[in-house]
Protein backbone atom coordinates (compact mmCIF):
# COMPACT_ATOMS: atom_id res chain seq x y z
CA UNK A 1 0.00 0.00 0.00
CA UNK A 2 0.87 3.68 -0.65
CA UNK A 3 1.97 5.97 2.30
CA UNK A 4 -0.90 8.28 2.71
CA UNK A 5 0.05 11.56 2.50
CA UNK A 6 -3.00 14.22 3.90
CA UNK A 7 -1.90 17.80 2.37
CA UNK A 8 -3.32 21.17 3.56
CA UNK A 9 -3.81 24.00 1.21
CA UNK A 10 -3.07 27.49 2.12
CA UNK A 11 -3.55 30.37 -0.77
CA UNK A 12 -2.74 34.29 -0.37
CA UNK A 13 -4.32 36.10 -2.89
CA UNK A 14 -3.71 39.38 -2.12
CA UNK A 15 -6.74 41.45 -4.21
CA UNK A 16 -7.34 45.14 -5.36
CA UNK A 17 -11.04 44.65 -6.98
CA UNK A 18 -11.34 41.13 -8.67
CA UNK A 19 -7.43 41.08 -9.40
CA UNK A 20 -4.23 40.05 -7.84
CA UNK A 21 -2.63 43.48 -6.67
CA UNK A 22 1.03 43.24 -8.18
CA UNK A 23 1.74 46.51 -5.74
CA UNK A 24 1.62 43.95 -3.34
CA UNK A 25 2.66 40.51 -5.07
CA UNK A 26 5.76 42.70 -7.74
CA UNK A 27 5.00 40.97 -10.56
CA UNK A 28 1.58 38.74 -10.42
CA UNK A 29 -1.56 41.29 -12.21
CA UNK A 30 -4.13 38.86 -13.40
CA UNK A 31 -7.68 38.39 -12.51
CA UNK A 32 -8.18 36.33 -9.32
CA UNK A 33 -10.64 33.73 -10.80
CA UNK A 34 -7.31 32.97 -13.56
CA UNK A 35 -4.87 32.77 -10.58
CA UNK A 36 -7.08 30.60 -8.71
CA UNK A 37 -7.93 28.44 -11.63
CA UNK A 38 -3.79 28.26 -12.24
CA UNK A 39 -3.43 27.17 -8.73
CA UNK A 40 -5.93 24.52 -8.81
CA UNK A 41 -4.86 23.32 -12.10
CA UNK A 42 -0.90 23.43 -10.98
CA UNK A 43 -1.85 21.45 -7.60
CA UNK A 44 -3.48 18.39 -9.44
CA UNK A 45 -0.30 18.35 -11.59
CA UNK A 46 1.85 18.35 -9.38
CA UNK A 47 -0.02 15.49 -7.09
CA UNK A 48 -0.03 13.45 -10.64
CA UNK A 49 3.82 13.93 -11.09
CA UNK A 50 4.82 12.91 -7.34
CA UNK A 51 2.65 9.93 -7.53
CA UNK A 52 3.90 8.74 -10.95
CA UNK A 53 7.49 9.86 -9.47
CA UNK A 54 7.47 7.30 -6.79
CA UNK A 55 6.72 4.39 -9.39
CA UNK A 56 10.02 2.63 -8.77
CA UNK A 57 11.29 2.43 -12.24
CA UNK A 58 8.20 2.77 -13.84
CA UNK A 59 8.99 4.28 -17.43
CA UNK A 60 9.91 0.80 -17.83
CA UNK A 61 7.53 -1.56 -15.91
CA UNK A 62 3.98 -0.71 -16.43
CA UNK A 63 2.97 -2.75 -12.75
CA UNK A 64 5.21 -0.45 -10.59
CA UNK A 65 2.66 1.03 -8.04
CA UNK A 66 3.39 4.40 -6.64
CA UNK A 67 4.92 4.91 -3.03
CA UNK A 68 2.74 7.69 -2.91
CA UNK A 69 -0.48 9.10 -2.45
CA UNK A 70 -1.23 12.25 -2.17
CA UNK A 71 -4.72 14.17 -0.94
CA UNK A 72 -6.20 17.40 -0.31
CA UNK A 73 -7.55 17.45 3.08
CA UNK A 74 -8.18 20.75 3.49
CA UNK A 75 -8.15 24.24 1.95
CA UNK A 76 -7.61 27.64 3.25
CA UNK A 77 -7.56 30.87 1.68
CA UNK A 78 -6.54 34.62 2.51
CA UNK A 79 -6.67 37.51 0.32
CA UNK A 80 -4.52 39.36 2.26
CA UNK A 81 -0.96 39.78 1.51
CA UNK A 82 1.90 37.13 2.79
CA UNK A 83 2.84 37.79 6.56
CA UNK A 84 6.49 38.84 6.47
CA UNK A 85 8.93 39.91 8.71
CA UNK A 86 12.52 42.29 8.03
CA UNK A 87 15.39 39.79 7.45
CA UNK A 88 18.90 41.50 8.17
CA UNK A 89 20.76 41.68 5.11
CA UNK A 90 18.27 40.71 2.84
CA UNK A 91 16.37 43.55 0.64
CA UNK A 92 13.15 41.70 0.58
CA UNK A 93 11.21 40.93 3.98
CA UNK A 94 11.09 36.73 4.99
CA UNK A 95 7.94 35.11 4.85
CA UNK A 96 6.76 34.88 9.15
CA UNK A 97 5.75 31.05 8.54
CA UNK A 98 4.95 30.80 12.34
CA UNK A 99 2.11 33.74 12.04
CA UNK A 100 0.98 31.27 8.75
CA UNK A 101 0.53 28.47 11.32
CA UNK A 102 -0.58 30.19 13.71
CA UNK A 103 -3.35 31.84 11.76
CA UNK A 104 -4.68 28.30 10.33
CA UNK A 105 -4.19 26.73 13.85
CA UNK A 106 -1.24 24.25 12.54
CA UNK A 107 -1.74 22.37 15.98
CA UNK A 108 -5.54 21.21 14.91
CA UNK A 109 -4.69 19.98 11.06
CA UNK A 110 -1.49 17.89 12.15
CA UNK A 111 -1.80 16.67 15.04
CA UNK A 112 -5.72 15.98 14.91
CA UNK A 113 -6.22 16.02 11.46
CA UNK A 114 -2.70 14.28 10.83
CA UNK A 115 -1.56 16.56 8.20
CA UNK A 116 1.71 15.95 6.68
CA UNK A 117 2.61 18.73 4.23
CA UNK A 118 1.58 21.96 3.72
CA UNK A 119 1.74 23.51 0.44
CA UNK A 120 1.53 27.24 0.74
CA UNK A 121 0.51 29.10 -2.71
CA UNK A 122 2.13 32.58 -2.52
CA UNK A 123 4.45 34.76 -4.28
CA UNK A 124 8.08 35.67 -4.73
CA UNK A 125 8.08 38.89 -7.40
CA UNK A 126 11.43 40.33 -5.40
CA UNK A 127 9.62 41.23 -2.50
CA UNK A 128 9.34 38.64 -0.08
CA UNK A 129 11.80 36.06 0.53
CA UNK A 130 10.58 32.51 0.80
CA UNK A 131 11.89 28.89 1.66
CA UNK A 132 11.24 25.89 -1.29
CA UNK A 133 10.95 23.36 1.50
CA UNK A 134 10.79 24.03 5.92
CA UNK A 135 10.16 20.98 7.80
CA UNK A 136 9.20 21.06 12.14
CA UNK A 137 9.36 18.37 14.42
CA UNK A 138 10.30 15.90 17.08
CA UNK A 139 13.45 14.81 14.72
CA UNK A 140 13.93 18.63 13.36
CA UNK A 141 14.20 20.59 10.48
CA UNK A 142 15.56 18.63 7.67
CA UNK A 143 14.68 20.84 4.83
CA UNK A 144 15.73 22.98 2.19
CA UNK A 145 15.92 26.05 4.30
CA UNK A 146 18.23 27.59 6.61
CA UNK A 147 16.78 24.49 8.99
CA UNK A 148 16.41 27.52 12.05
CA UNK A 149 14.55 25.72 14.96
CA UNK A 150 12.30 28.36 15.92
CA UNK A 151 10.73 29.72 12.27
CA UNK A 152 7.75 26.71 12.53
CA UNK A 153 5.77 25.61 15.19
CA UNK A 154 7.52 22.85 16.57
CA UNK A 155 4.74 19.64 17.51
CA UNK A 156 4.51 16.38 18.39
CA UNK A 157 4.41 14.88 14.96
CA UNK A 158 6.46 16.27 11.24
CA UNK A 159 5.52 18.04 8.97
CA UNK A 160 6.47 19.79 5.54
CA UNK A 161 5.49 23.11 4.65
CA UNK A 162 6.33 23.37 0.64
CA UNK A 163 6.51 27.43 -0.59
CA UNK A 164 4.96 27.73 -3.85
CA UNK A 165 4.83 30.48 -6.22
CA UNK A 166 1.77 30.86 -8.59
CA UNK A 167 3.84 32.92 -11.40
CA UNK A 168 5.17 29.84 -12.15
CA UNK A 169 4.17 25.76 -12.95
CA UNK A 170 4.04 22.76 -12.08
CA UNK A 171 7.70 22.18 -12.29
CA UNK A 172 9.25 24.37 -10.38
CA UNK A 173 6.23 23.38 -7.97
CA UNK A 174 7.79 19.47 -7.90
CA UNK A 175 11.62 20.73 -7.74
CA UNK A 176 10.49 21.98 -4.42
CA UNK A 177 9.59 18.22 -3.61
CA UNK A 178 12.99 17.12 -4.88
CA UNK A 179 14.96 19.40 -3.37
CA UNK A 180 13.47 18.30 -0.28
CA UNK A 181 13.70 14.78 -1.12
CA UNK A 182 17.64 15.52 -1.44
CA UNK A 183 17.61 17.29 1.68
CA UNK A 184 16.37 14.29 3.56
CA UNK A 185 18.40 11.20 1.94
CA UNK A 186 21.25 12.81 1.90
CA UNK A 187 20.66 13.68 5.34
CA UNK A 188 20.16 9.68 6.35
CA UNK A 189 23.07 8.42 4.72
CA UNK A 190 25.23 11.09 2.85
CA UNK A 191 27.62 8.41 1.18
CA UNK A 192 24.93 5.69 -0.66
CA UNK A 193 23.06 8.65 -1.37
CA UNK A 194 24.92 11.63 -2.75
CA UNK A 195 27.99 9.57 -3.26
CA UNK A 196 26.74 6.16 -4.63
CA UNK A 197 23.64 7.37 -6.54
CA UNK A 198 23.94 11.12 -7.22
CA UNK A 199 27.38 11.08 -7.96
CA UNK A 200 28.15 14.27 -6.23
CA UNK A 201 27.66 18.14 -7.07
CA UNK A 202 27.96 17.22 -10.45
CA UNK A 203 25.93 14.27 -10.39
CA UNK A 204 28.09 11.93 -12.44
CA UNK A 205 26.34 9.11 -11.72
CA UNK A 206 22.28 9.43 -11.41
CA UNK A 207 22.05 13.32 -10.90
CA UNK A 208 20.21 15.58 -8.80
CA UNK A 209 17.64 18.45 -9.39
CA UNK A 210 19.78 21.02 -11.07
CA UNK A 211 22.21 18.49 -12.55
CA UNK A 212 21.36 15.29 -15.05
CA UNK A 213 23.92 12.87 -15.70
CA UNK A 214 25.05 15.25 -19.00
CA UNK A 215 25.16 17.94 -16.86
CA UNK A 216 27.62 21.06 -17.17
CA UNK A 217 25.80 23.82 -15.09
CA UNK A 218 22.77 23.83 -13.25
CA UNK A 219 19.62 23.70 -14.46
CA UNK A 220 21.19 22.08 -17.65
CA UNK A 221 17.94 19.72 -18.52
CA UNK A 222 17.84 20.62 -22.27
CA UNK A 223 21.92 19.59 -22.82
CA UNK A 224 22.03 17.31 -25.82
CA UNK A 225 25.30 15.72 -25.53
CA UNK A 226 25.48 12.58 -24.01
CA UNK A 227 27.09 10.77 -21.02
CA UNK A 228 28.03 7.83 -19.95
CA UNK A 229 25.44 6.77 -16.36
CA UNK A 230 23.98 3.64 -15.10
CA UNK A 231 20.98 5.39 -13.69
CA UNK A 232 18.16 2.93 -15.25
CA UNK A 233 20.34 0.16 -13.71
CA UNK A 234 21.81 1.76 -10.42
CA UNK A 235 23.10 -0.46 -7.98
CA UNK A 236 25.12 1.05 -5.01
CA UNK A 237 28.82 -0.88 -6.15
CA UNK A 238 28.42 0.33 -10.26
CA UNK A 239 28.97 -3.12 -11.41
CA UNK A 240 26.14 -2.80 -14.22
CA UNK A 241 27.00 -1.11 -17.44
CA UNK A 242 26.95 2.13 -18.03
CA UNK A 243 24.84 3.66 -21.09
CA UNK A 244 25.13 7.03 -23.09
CA UNK A 245 22.12 9.46 -22.32
CA UNK A 246 21.23 12.89 -23.00
CA UNK A 247 17.75 15.14 -22.57
CA UNK A 248 16.07 13.58 -25.60
CA UNK A 249 15.59 10.87 -22.81
CA UNK A 250 13.22 12.70 -20.45
CA UNK A 251 12.10 14.97 -23.55
CA UNK A 252 14.66 17.66 -22.74
CA UNK A 253 12.30 18.84 -20.28
CA UNK A 254 12.66 19.60 -17.00
CA UNK A 255 9.45 18.53 -14.64
CA UNK A 256 9.82 14.86 -17.17
CA UNK A 257 13.58 14.64 -16.10
CA UNK A 258 12.11 15.46 -12.19
CA UNK A 259 9.83 12.23 -12.53
CA UNK A 260 12.42 10.17 -14.36
CA UNK A 261 14.81 10.96 -11.98
CA UNK A 262 12.39 10.07 -9.15
CA UNK A 263 11.58 6.84 -10.80
CA UNK A 264 14.98 5.99 -10.15
CA UNK A 265 15.09 6.23 -6.75
CA UNK A 266 15.02 2.33 -5.21
CA UNK A 267 11.64 2.00 -3.91
CA UNK A 268 9.39 -0.43 -3.35
CA UNK A 269 10.42 -3.98 -3.99
CA UNK A 270 13.70 -2.72 -5.37
CA UNK A 271 15.71 -6.10 -4.35
CA UNK A 272 18.97 -4.06 -4.30
CA UNK A 273 21.62 -4.77 -2.18
CA UNK A 274 24.45 -3.38 -0.56
CA UNK A 275 27.33 -5.18 1.47
CA UNK A 276 24.80 -7.79 1.33
CA UNK A 277 21.80 -5.94 3.02
CA UNK A 278 18.70 -5.14 1.40
CA UNK A 279 18.00 -1.64 0.43
CA UNK A 280 15.01 -0.13 1.98
CA UNK A 281 12.41 1.81 0.08
CA UNK A 282 13.69 5.32 0.18
CA UNK A 283 10.35 6.61 -0.24
CA UNK A 284 9.68 5.66 3.62
CA UNK A 285 11.29 8.79 4.16
CA UNK A 286 9.00 10.96 2.60
CA UNK A 287 5.95 9.05 3.11
CA UNK A 288 6.54 8.36 7.02
CA UNK A 289 9.42 10.38 8.27
CA UNK A 290 8.93 9.51 11.90
CA UNK A 291 8.05 6.06 11.65
CA UNK A 292 11.17 5.61 10.03
CA UNK A 293 13.21 7.70 12.48
CA UNK A 294 11.69 6.31 15.26
CA UNK A 295 12.14 2.63 13.93
CA UNK A 296 16.01 3.27 12.82
CA UNK A 297 15.71 2.76 9.38
CA UNK A 298 18.59 3.33 6.93
CA UNK A 299 18.71 3.86 3.37
CA UNK A 300 19.84 -0.08 3.99
CA UNK A 301 16.51 -0.94 5.73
Amino acid sequence: MPFDIPVLLVSYFPVRGDRIDVALTGDVDAPLADVRGHTIETTRRVIAALEEGSRYHGYKDEDAKPSLSYRIAGSIEFLDPVPTYPKPGDPAPMTDYNAIMRRIDIRHWVEERGIREVWVWGYHGGVVGLWESNMAGPYGDISNSDRRLDDLPVLSRTYTVYHYNYQRGASEAVEDHVHQIEALLRTVDAHLFWDLFVGGDKGKRCGWAHYPPNGRADYDWANPATALTDIESWKPEGTTRRKRLGCTRWNSNSLTWFIYWMQNLPGADNGLLYRGRRLANWWTFVGDFDGAMAGGLGLLG
